[in-house]
């Protein structure tokens, strides 16, 4: 069993060759909006052990921008806020996916 009831992945990588990655949809930016957003929401505690995590490649940047939720390891795409907050709401929330974000 894993440790948390969901753990979010958000591929942050700036790829320095300048080809296409996360970071050019301003994928940081989303993490932050997404971890402070859980914060808020009170989800991010010991009780609903939500946590939001930066990574390196995911190796689908031309899905991007891309997170992954565990441990069902569901893979989203995402265009703004709008988007991430359906994901709060439905995933982390409410344990249903969200199949018109879904990759």
């Amino acid at each position: 069993m894993s440790f948390y009831d969901k753990h979010v992945f958000f591929c942050t990588n700036q790829r320095e060759d300048g080809s296409a990655c996360c970071n050019d949809h301003r994928a940081q930016q989303a993490r932050d909006y997404v971890k402070n957003k859980v914060k808020q929401l009170g989800i991010a505690n010991n009780l609903n052990k939500i946590r939001i995590n930066s990574a390196g490649c995911l190796n689908r940047c031309d899905e991007g921008p891309v997170i992954v939720v565990y441990p069902e390891g569901t893979w989203y795409t995402y265009v703004d806020e709008s988007d991430l907050d359906e994901i709060i709401a439905e995933h982390l929330q409410n344990g249903r996916v969200v199949e018109r974000l879904k990759i």
